[in-house]
């Protein structure tokens, strides 16, 4: 079961017709993100992998595996923007032992995302995606 975050945006989808309107409410969804602090956007929250400018900051609520995971985010990209909000609703608030678990290309699958994402811009996601398994389980580790 995905993240209530995420099922809003899945059920938001179904009721958008074509990928266009799609593409405008993923945009959408990265315009209603909290700008990240400039100080942030430093070499060691930047992924790498990226085509455009990336960077994620985590946030760990607790200690070892039941931490409770949160990032923020920010493109100098719109779309990718909208690509990151989307992560947040995906992994947000999980326990840092399950960010593992989390298929995200099923879920961007699920969206219809995959089919209409540049190569560049596929492999920026999964490097996103790596990085914040990277950041969870490194949480969950201790």
């Amino acid at each position: 079961m995905a993240q209530p975050a995420f099922e809003d945006i899945a059920e938001t989808f179904e009721f958008l017709d074509d990928w266009e309107e799609r593409y405008r409410h993923v945009i959408e969804l990265g315009k209603a993100m909290p700008p990240l602090d400039p100080a942030l956007r430093v070499p060691a929250t930047k992924v790498e992998g990226c085509a455009s400018q990336v960077w994620l900051v985590p946030r760990i609520d607790g200690e070892g595996p039941e931490a409770v995971f949160h990032f923020a985010g920010e493109s100098d990209a719109m779309i990718v923007n909208g690509l990151i909000a989307v992560l947040g609703a995906l992994y947000d608030g999980l326990p840092v032992r399950e960010v593992g678990a989390v298929d995200a290309r099923a879920a961007f699958a699920r969206l219809g995302l995959n089919d209409h994402l540049s190569a560049q811009r596929s492999n920026g996601l999964r490097a996103m995606v790596e990085r914040v398994r990277a950041l969870a389980a490194r949480a969950a580790a201790g």
